[in-house]
């Protein structure tokens, strides 16, 4: 067999081995009787996998998932002037020590400092963020009565199927934002490097009306030519107890898929 249809071989079988483990995989013992869903978009093959069908349309606060548009349009409005664009510290000291000093738009990312993105939202104001919002159709398109709180105060909703839509107009420069503008997101985002896959991805944690909390990661696994969305989310009764499990749980089940090796 020539060397170029042998890699055209096995690039099939895997392919169809990894297809099949997420067309059958059983994911419900992961989520351990608590609420909550992931949304799986195949790229390649357009194909989607979802636990919990009627969660993955359930609309929640995307809480610091919205860090991703939030940048976005921070960067195209020209608020924020690039990457390492720094937004100094207030002085009022906050629960995460990481936010109580002064952050770059890379640095904000990655520790998801809700202040700096406040600070951002305030700058690019009402006007421009509900114009963008709209143009994004992201969730329930509402920003609410405060402009550095919406995505947090339940204003703001969005569905795991929702996150996926707008991921892929992400990824695939679908979105009303120039190239340089996505792309610096892209590379701010936190990213994981396996052995055969790059995961990039955002958290979110934040608590609905009826306190329960709800926990997000959601983004996209570049495994070979393939591509990967997914939406993850996850419920729990405290802040720390839903980041954990949120944490451990999205990962056993991209890893289980076939998806992060």
């Amino acid at each position: 067999m020539k060397t170029t249809n042998l890699f055209v071989f096995l690039f099939t079988v895997i392919s169809v081995v990894i297809n099949a483990q997420i067309d059958s995989a059983d994911v419900s013992k992961y989520f351990d009787n608590h609420s909550g869903c992931i949304v799986i978009y195949d790229r390649t093959r357009e194909k989607y996998f979802r636990y919990d069908e009627q969660k993955c349309a359930e609309r929640f606060l995307p809480a610091s998932t919205f860090k991703i548009p939030n940048s976005l349009i921070g960067l195209e409005t020209g608020v924020i002037k690039d990457a390492d664009f720094v937004i100094r510290w207030d002085g009022i000291k906050r629960w995460i020590d990481e936010w109580n000093k002064d952050h770059s738009l890379r640095s904000a990312i990655q520790v998801s400092c809700v202040p700096y993105y406040q600070e951002l939202a305030r700058r690019v104001g009402r006007e421009r963020m509900t114009k963008y919002i709209d143009a994004l159709s992201y969730g329930n398109g509402k920003i609410g009565e405060r402009i550095d709180t919406f995505w947090l105060d339940n204003s703001l909703k969005i569905s795991a199927d929702e996150q996926i839509e707008f991921l892929k107009r992400f990824y695939d420069y679908n979105l009303p934002f120039s190239k340089r503008t996505i792309d610096i997101v892209k590379e701010i985002m936190s990213e994981e490097i396996y052995s055969e896959s790059k995961l990039k991805f955002k958290t979110g944690t934040g608590q609905k009306e009826d306190e329960t909390w709800v926990g997000w990661l959601v983004g996209f696994v570049e495994k070979g030519k393939d591509v990967y969305f997914f939406a993850f989310n996850i419920e729990e009764k405290t802040f720390e107890k839903t980041a954990a499990l949120r944490n451990k749980t999205s990962r056993e089940i991209l890893k289980i898929v076939g998806i992060i090796k």
